[in-house]
């Protein structure tokens, strides 16, 4: 029976070690999780509290939408620019029919004639202006 007792007792001790050493990986673990945190946590703030950091990507938004705004202020005033080329060329084409027209028929056409030329004003006007 002491051979019982005695493997009983080495039992006991080596469980109590792996327990013991598993606690000590278990704390370690939790220390070395907490210090990751920390160091994220300092990071995040250091990155929060840096004004120019936010001040270049404000400025940096500020400019991509500047430049978006321009194209597209560009891209307008070159579509407006092809309508007008458009109403002069269909004007050209149908100017020498206005002459053999009858009297109605020509006033009518004066009278779209004046009406284009309030419409062409009218978009010229409410052309875009760049935004700088």
């Amino acid at each position: 029976m002491p051979d019982i007792n005695t493997d009983i007792a080495k039992a006991a001790k080596d469980i109590a070690n792996v327990a013991k050493d598993a606690t000590y990986v278990v704390i370690g673990a939790g220390v070395l999780g907490f210090q990751q945190a920390q160091v994220q946590r300092r990071e995040l703030m250091s990155k929060l509290q840096e004004p120019s950091t936010m001040a270049e990507r404000v400025s940096t938004v500020r400019g991509d939408l500047s430049d978006a705004v321009h194209s597209v202020d560009t891209k307008v005033e070159d579509l407006m620019d092809r309508f007008e080329e458009i109403i002069e060329r269909v004007e050209a084409v149908f100017a020498p029919f206005e002459d053999r027209l009858p009297t109605q028929a020509r006033d009518i056409a004066k009278q779209a004639h004046v009406q284009a030329k309030d419409a062409r004003t009218q978009l010229r006007n409410m052309r875009p202006t760049a935004v700088a």
